[in-house]
């Protein structure tokens, strides 16, 4: 039995954040087959688009970079790899020797602290992303490290920066958190979790749990917190926009984000399969 993994952003999604009319299409096509639509994104649950987890052809939901895997009919948290107060805490204590953000993703929603959150286009230079970035995030105020202690469900962090300069100085400071993921879905962020969170983890966890084939999996993507998922499923899908290493390895290349490169590879692979 087939089953399709996207990511959202610069994949299932236009620059603008719609659906274009392909991928909707697609959606159908898959439900009227039975077939499994798998939104995997680096979002918080509560950041994917309802419309997309109300849609039949999704029963699942990967998020959070793989943290979390969802049964979006019953809400229930099928698997989880929490990165947890102690590393949350660790990585704060790195991350406010430098002028980034630091985003806690914690029981499906995003807390930023309400100075960093009015400043986020200091970091941040695309508008759209921008307006997506505060949209979905909870802006709090009081002590970062007081919240964390309070969260029971901490899935990761993200962190963006402004001088390169910080960068690698924040990435040789979390290479020494044991036990951690560190991807990036922009070119000025990390995003860190837990190792055994990762998008391609989850997709194998979650094809053994409802018995499918890894080989019967497509999977898309276009930026570097995708590689896993790429690997990982029977076919894996870049999109003609993906960076140059998911192009590298990916078994095949579809058209840009902004094309409906994702509903035009599933209906064809559709159409091939009768």
């Amino acid at each position: 039995m087939m089953i399709v993994f996207s990511d959202l952003d610069g994949t299932f999604l236009t620059s603008r954040k719609q659906i274009p009319a392909r991928n909707l299409e697609a959606l159908g096509a898959l439900a009227a087959e039975g077939i499994p639509f798998v939104p995997c994104s680096g979002r918080a649950l509560t950041g994917i688009l309802q419309s997309i987890l109300e849609h039949p052809a999704t029963r699942y939901a990967i998020s959070t970079n793989g943290a979390v895997v969802t049964d979006i009919k019953t809400g229930k948290a099928l698997r989880r790899a929490d990165l947890g107060q102690e590393r949350a805490l660790d990585l704060f204590e790195i991350a406010r020797c430098h002028d980034v953000t630091f985003d806690i993703f914690a029981n499906g929603r995003i807390y930023t602290r309400r100075d960093v959150f009015d400043r986020f286009n200091g970091f941040v230079s695309d508008t759209l992303l921008l307006a997506s970035m505060r949209a979905m995030r909870t802006p709090y105020d009081g002590d970062t490290a007081e919240l964390l202690r309070t969260l029971d469900h901490i899935e990761r962090v993200s962190l963006y920066w402004r001088d390169p300069a910080d960068r690698d100085a924040l990435l040789a400071e979390i290479k020494r958190v044991p036990d951690v993921s560190c991807v990036r879905s922009y070119p000025t962020n990390f995003e860190i979790s837990d190792a055994r969170a990762i998008k391609g983890a989850a997709l194998a966890w979650l094809c053994d749990h409802l018995g499918i084939p890894l080989d019967e999996a497509v999977s898309f993507g276009d930026n570097l917190n995708d590689v896993s998922m790429i690997e990982k499923a029977g076919t894996g899908v870049a999109m003609e926009n993906a960076e140059p290493e998911i192009k590298a390895i990916a078994d095949a290349i579809t058209l840009t984000n902004d094309e409906g490169g994702v509903g035009e590879f599933v209906l064809q692979r559709l159409a091939d399969n009768r």
